[in-house]
């Protein structure tokens, strides 16, 4: 399971977004301003890895990992 932290305008969480729409990753979307403790976004979780900015490359190898 992804799930995504974002906020409603932040350009780095949508553009995060558009990238795994565009290779057809499934995720879920969770309002950071919900949640306590997050002081930037996006913040990604990948098989309980936490990724915090739009890391491409960290965000590939836990997909990878994942897919193990």
């Amino acid at each position: 399971m992804i799930t995504i932290y974002t906020t409603p305008t932040c350009i780095y969480c949508h553009a995060l977004m558009e990238w795994l729409d565009s290779m057809g990753i499934e995720y879920v979307e969770k309002q950071a301003t919900r949640e306590n403790g997050f002081t930037t976004v996006p913040v990604t979780i990948i098989g309980g890895k936490k990724i915090v900015g739009f890391d491409r490359p960290a965000i590939r190898q836990a997909l990878a990992e994942m897919q193990k």
